[in-house]
This record gives structure tokens, sequence and C-alpha cells, in this order.
């Protein structure tokens, strides 16, 4: 390639990148609320320590049948993490880690630490095809009155895909909601659930993250399975 067309390419580059943030801008200054930076959802920032979290007595999942027969042979060896599968939702939000937020106008990244996963928040009208079902699912968003509300549709099965500190697992048919808004220096989301393969009726919870420092880059999960699968044969098993 010649200088010259390597020239106007990074002369494109930067010329998207300022019409990019323009338009961001101006999106901010219509409401939309200021959502970008690197957010710690660490063990000082909300309560992590419980084997129930993020679900208490007032929120807890109320299980159908199906769900019921799940939970009672899960135990902890089953665990998808021990093999370095990523955490989706509604889990993977609540993990105490960081979380990188960018906005572009057709869409909103979300980059986590644990497990290293980006999740992409699709804000242009698309709608999802048949050969988009993954772990994280597909998302959709938009703005309104100072929060970002996001869909997310076609996951795949997963033994715990609720989460697995209760063995519950999730379905093709599970549906996430979630409404993200700034109070003060705050990032609040409240995410909702529903899935009729096994709960009778949808649940949510609420949590925060706080900014991080301003040197905070994102750490390496480096989530290696043959080192991680090693650990459960430390845990005492229900079955011979």
């Amino acid at each position: 390639m010649r200088v010259s067309e390597q020239l106007a390419g990074a002369i494109l580059l930067f010329s998207t990148c300022i019409f990019n943030a323009s338009q961001i801008s101006a999106q901010n200054d219509e409401a939309i609320p200021d959502l970008s930076g690197i957010w710690d959802g660490g063990f000082s920032v909300r309560p992590v320590n419980g084997v129930d979290v993020p679900w208490g007595e007032d929120n807890f999942p109320n299980l159908n049948a199906r769900a019921l027969a799940y939970q009672e042979v899960w135990e902890e060896t089953m665990a998808p993490k021990y093999d370095c599968q990523p955490a989706s939702s509604p889990a993977i939000q609540y993990d105490p880690y960081a979380m990188q937020v960018t906005q572009w106008p057709d869409r909103v990244l979300f980059r986590y630490e644990k497990d290293d996963q980006l999740r992409t928040v699709w804000l242009d009208g698309r709608e999802p095809e048949a050969t988009d079902f993954s772990l994280q699912g597909f998302s959709v968003g938009h703005y309104e009155d100072g929060s970002l509300y996001v869909t997310t549709t076609h996951f795949v099965f997963d033994i715990a895909g609720f989460d697995d500190y209760n063995g519950i697992p999730s379905s093709a048919q599970k549906v996430v909601t979630e409404r993200y808004w700034r109070e003060g220096e705050e990032l609040k989301l409240t995410l909702t659930v529903e899935d009729p393969m096994f709960l009778q009726e949808p649940t949510s919870y609420t949590t925060r993250w706080l900014p991080s420092g301003p040197d905070y880059r994102l750490q390496p999960y480096d989530c290696d399975p043959e080192a991680s699968r090693t650990s459960v044969r430390f845990y005492p098993s229900k079955y011979d």
C-alpha cells in the first residue's frame, strides 16, 4: 500500500472517530446518559459473599417443577465455569469484576473483565436472525428518559445459565431486560429475567458500579481449562 493510501485511511478513521464522538455528544445533550468508562463492580462495591446473591428472600426466583428437578441433581462439579465457559446474563452483570462501557451512535459495547466477554447492544433497529443464538444472546436497546434499555433474546441452553450459585439453568426462551442509568457517580442497573421453561414468573435484581481509577485497565481473565478443572477434584460429590 502506498504512503498516500495509508495516510488517506488514517484521515478517514480519524474523521469517523470525530464524527462518532460529536454524535454521542449531541445525543447526550438530548438527555441520553453518559455511561462510558470503566466501572468497578468488585467486592468493595456490592455484597457478593453468600450462596444466594444476588437473589434473596424478596426476589428469589419462583421455580417450576422442571427447574427444581435440575436443581436437585446439581452439584458444584457440574459448573461449566470449571471448563472456562463464560457466564451469561443474569449472572455476568453481578460478578465482582470491572466492566467497560463504550457508546457509539449505533451500538453500546459492554466489555466484562470476567471471562473476557464482549456484548454488543444494537441501537439501529436491527432484528436477530436464526443464526444469532449464542451464550450471550442477541441484544437490542434504546435510550429513553435518561436511561439505556436493553432486551436480550436468542440465548442457548445453559446448565448454569441462571446462575451457578443455586444450580438453576436457563433455556433458549430466556429473555433478559436491563435498564442502565446514572445516579451521581454511580452506574445503576435493574435486570429482569424471564424464562417460562424454568421460572413461573419473572424476577429481578438491582445493582451498581462505581468509577474505576483513571489509570485502571481491564485485566485479562486468562482461564486455563486444565488448571480450572483440576480444582474440582477437591469438591465432594453426592454421587458415587
